[in-house]
């Protein structure tokens, strides 16, 4: 290797003194950038110039991001040198033992973003077991009291830390020898470290208990109580609550999901393995979430279809609640209920009433479709982003524009329940474009970086909902409760015993498309960028992302975040109700790569987001992978294998089938070209290993679930396809 200054252009780099670390990368700043220019005021010549370089080291299992500044006073005063490092990626163990020597090193932020997102690298025990046994050879001896007090800081620190914000991580535990191992190698030299050995010690005993009761392990996500009994559903009761109620008791019950919702069930990693076998229990708190918007859509269309009976005037009363509720919705920064509200009037067997929409307030539907372009996905989602931007933290929803507003009584101040859907989309593109590991094997850390900036976003928006107070309303509730479960198939049958098919749509009301196709991205640059200089800019990791692959790309293709797309006779669409072109069809999807793939629109290559499953021993797991219109067969099933935690040298021994609806299946060349050789009507594929022999212990596929996504009710898969 040749030397440093060699290197670096015959120069010493300020601030690096050692030449003992290898230097793997230079990048001098930009000479105009701010504060790196001579300032002048009052007639006195103010000599003040500093000059950044960043490099990148190499150092023991791990790769530092080094900012060196270097700042130059007077001509005769000496340059100070400051400099800070972070980690931009390391080995399991280094990036583990890394917690203990953060702080020391300038990398403050460290520890939170590790907490927030180690579980998709690593596990607890993993980590425990790591830092247990750094703490069996703790400094000492020649190194010092004051590095062994240092280092019992920073065990106390992180310890402190993980138990206050992720106490559940212990808990979850199998056993608790680890935790038995931990406690007497903790530091007792103060009382804080004393109640912390305390309350780890009483995790363990608590563990123990557990273990020795046979349901002590619950699933989160399982239903709770009977179901509700259909004889006793009163549709129409809902006009006797006012919308102001309606809103209220929503808005409780989505905030107390949201401050239950654990941030890091979102990861894209983690939330790809929801239907891994032994994972069933992972994310409950997306899951319930998901649950709680299928009710409320599930309770607007009930509501409005249930009773056939009533005239086309009296069914209007109906859509207008139900409008107003959005709107108090809007005005409490509920946009979760408001999402699903507006989700349950664009679905297709409330869209089709056309005498009901001619029969509604003109008035009402103009406020109905503002609030539907709240949800717009122009530009990414770009005006739901904006309102949490300007509204996230503040304590009232901005709507003082509006003429005659009357929403609201402005005594309490309203916390953020935002449309989770738009963060799960970010992390999943982040998983999904991302590497999780570099060429030489080390933990991708920069990417924990970039989806903690969105945990970040959900966290800060949970602060804003703690201290929300709100009373149960008993009647609304019971109400609430008793609204029967409609599957699709039901949905249709009642819209159509109201009004026959083949009517036309009103004109009035305009449809809820499927999105086939992205928008350029070429075209969109200025909105999928933004400024970070706060914490609440929303300027979302994947649109900085995406913005840089602009540069290479124009007009993708990207399919992504579908729902359970297996088929069900028990819940099938009748075919005669089912739209026959996407242009006539009014459900709701983000799945965007529906377009045919050999259109192309721009000189670079497009891209897909497929998601590619293997016959493993652990269960059938769905992984998604970025194709591009470049990339054959065996790219593609080696980055598969990656995914899958398979060697990715055997790609020889494997082939790609994408599934087809109908059961059948199409096999990929062996040297094609994916993105032109694929349909466009799936974009669910298998590996399968050459000659059908498959690995040991594996287990058959079932071809008709899908494992990427929950299997929602019928009744939500349409509605909520813009959620997941």
């Amino acid at each position: 290797m040749l030397p440093r200054n060699m290197r670096t252009g015959g120069y010493d780099l300020p601030g690096v003194e050692s030449t003992d670390v290898p230097l793997i990368g230079y990048r001098p700043l930009q000479p105009d950038s701010p504060g790196n220019q001579s300032r002048r005021g009052s007639g006195v010549d103010e000599w003040e110039t500093s000059q950044s370089t960043v490099v990148e080291e190499q150092d023991d299992g791990v790769i530092y991001t080094v900012v060196v500044k270097q700042q130059h006073g007077a001509p005769t005063s000496p340059a100070s040198v400051s400099r800070s490092q972070c980690v931009k990626a390391g080995t399991e163990e280094k990036l583990v033992l890394h917690l203990l020597h953060s702080f020391s090193m300038g990398d403050s932020s460290f520890i939170t973003i590790f907490l927030s997102t180690y579980r998709s690298f690593t596990s607890t025990g993993r980590v425990l077991d790591i830092l247990t046994d750094r703490l069996e050879n703790p400094p000492g001896g020649n190194e010092g009291s004051r590095m062994r007090q240092s280092f019992n800081r920073a065990v106390c620190t992180v310890f402190s830390t993980w138990l206050s914000e992720y106490p559940e991580d212990f808990k979850s535990l199998e056993e608790p020898s680890r935790l038995l191992r931990l406690v007497p190698l903790l530091p007792q030299d103060s009382s804080s470290a004393a109640d912390l050995s305390a309350r780890i010690l009483r995790i363990a005993e608590a563990l123990s208990e557990k273990a020795l009761l046979p349901d002590a392990r619950k699933d989160h996500t399982g239903p709770t109580g009977p179901p509700p009994d259909a004889s006793k559903f009163e549709p129409t009761s809902v006009l006797g609550f006012p919308a102001a109620l309606i809103a209220e008791q929503l808005t409780r019950l989505e905030t107390e999901l949201f401050v239950r919702l654990v941030p890091y069930h979102c990861l894209g990693s983690l939330w790809s393995q929801r239907d891994k076998k032994g994972r069933e229990g992972v994310c409950w708190s997306v899951r319930a979430t998901i649950r709680q918007f299928n009710k409320l859509a599930n309770a607007v269309l009930a509501s409005c279809l249930w009773p056939t009976g009533l005239r086309s005037q009296q069914r209007a009363r109906l859509l207008e609640k139900w409008i107003s509720v959005a709107e108090e919705c809007r005005a409490r920064k509920n946009f979760s209920s408001l999402y699903a509200i507006v989700s349950a009037l664009q679905s297709n067997p409330i869209h089709r009433l056309r005498k009901t929409w001619q029969d509604t307030d003109r008035e009402a539907v103009r406020r109905y479709e503002e609030l539907s372009e709240i949800f717009s996905d122009k530009d990414n989602y770009s005006q739901s982003r904006e309102l949490l931007k300007e509204e996230g933290t503040a304590k009232f929803a901005n709507l003082d524009s509006r003429p005659n507003n009357k929403l609201l009584n402005r005594t309490n101040a309203q916390g953020t329940v935002p449309y989770l859907g738009i963060f799960l989309t970010d992390l999943t593109m982040l998983d999904t474009a991302v590497k999780d590991r570099l060429d030489n094997g080390y933990i991708n850390f920069d990417k924990r970086r970039r989806e903690f900036e969105v945990l970040a976003q959900i966290r800060l928006l949970q602060s804003s909902c703690k201290n929300c107070v709100f009373t149960t309303d008993e009647a609304f509730a019971r109400w609430y409760q008793s609204v029967p479960l409609l599957t699709e198939a039901e949905s249709y049958r009642l819209s159509n015993e109201i009004e026959a098919p083949g009517e036309p749509s009103p004109r009035g009301v305009p449809p809820t498309v499927i999105i086939t196709q992205c928008p350029n991205l070429s075209t969109s640059r200025n909105s999928l960028t933004g400024d970070s200089d706060s914490l609440f800019d929303f300027p979302s990791p994947v649109n900085n992302l995406l913005s840089k692959l602009t540069k290479h790309m124009k007009s993708p293709s990207v399919s992504c975040l579908d729902v359970d797309t297996s088929s069900s006779t028990n819940d099938s669409t009748p075919a005669a109700l089912t739209p026959s072109t996407p242009t006539k069809s009014h459900r709701r999807s983000i799945s965007c790569g529906n377009n045919p793939p050999n259109n192309i629109q721009g000189s670079g290559p497009e891209m897909r987001i497929i998601r590619i499953r293997m016959d493993l021993q652990d269960g059938n797991l769905y992984r998604s992978i970025l194709v591009t219109s470049n990339d054959k067969s065996p790219t593609v099933i080696s980055s598969a294998l990656e995914k899958h935690n398979q060697d990715p040298k055997q790609t020889s021994r494997y082939e790609l089938i994408q599934l087809l609806p109908e059961g059948k299946e199409l096999v990929i060349p062996a040297t094609g070209n994916v993105f032109y050789a694929m349909s466009s009507s799936s974009v669910d594929f298998l590996l399968r290993r050459k000659g059908g022999i498959a690995p040991p212990g594996s287990q058959p596929i079932n071809t008709e679930t899908s494992a990427t996504f929950p299997r929602i009710k019928a009744k939500g898969r349409r509605l909520v396809r813009t959620l997941f």
